[in-house]
């Protein structure tokens, strides 16, 4: 043994606490770890465990169990009819990419409902067209979505009259809302 502060002589090799023997230290040059972790294992997201996993959601008062990646459609489709721009362009771009991948000779479910007789309201309010005041009285008053009309007067060949014009803000759940158009006389 050689006393503290000298080197350790070379005819002899010198191992211990903190020093390996020479012949099982690691190399100049190569890895310790020669596999190494692999490339991208902590980068990407489990999104395939993740938006597969069940999930419960309420749909007009009826619970059922879907997928997490249906669930966020659905929720992404809702806030874009609701009027986040952001999420109909999200939407949008999902529905685009799924009508690409389908083909032809898939089969189309098509589901066909009746209305009652007496009005359209029963077709409105699951679009989202309307919204019913008072949904607890039978004869509750229902007013348009501010975007849907400002959709409508976009489409309209001519101005309308100072009385259609107070009857459409007397139907428009905020009128406050509405981009009118600058012909538009009643109610700006």
């Amino acid at each position: 043994m050689t006393s503290k502060g000298e080197p350790p002589s070379d005819d002899r090799e010198e191992s211990g606490y903190r020093r390996p023997p020479k012949q099982t230290r690691f190399t100049k040059g190569r890895s310790g770890n020669p596999a190494g972790r692999p490339r991208g294992r902590h980068r990407q997201a489990p999104y395939e465990a993740v938006l597969s996993q069940m999930v419960r959601i309420r749909e007009g008062g009826v619970e059922r169990r879907v997928t997490a990646a249906e669930a966020f459609l659905l929720q992404l489709a809702k806030r874009g009819i609701e009027g986040d721009s952001a999420a109909s362009r999200a939407s949008l771009a999902v529905l685009e990419e799924a009508q690409k991948r389908q083909h032809a000779s898939d089969a189309v479910t098509v589901t066909v409902r009746s209305l009652a007789s007496g009005g359209v309201t029963p077709a409105i309010k699951p679009l989202r067209m309307a919204r019913v005041l008072d949904p607890y009285r039978e004869t509750a008053r229902v007013v348009l979505e501010p975007w849907l009309v400002e959709a409508a007067l976009a489409r309209l060949p001519h101005p309308l009259s100072p009385a259609d014009q107070r009857t459409i803000v007397s139907v428009t759940r905020t009128p406050g809302k509405v981009r009118w158009p600058k012909w538009w006389s009643e109610h700006r």
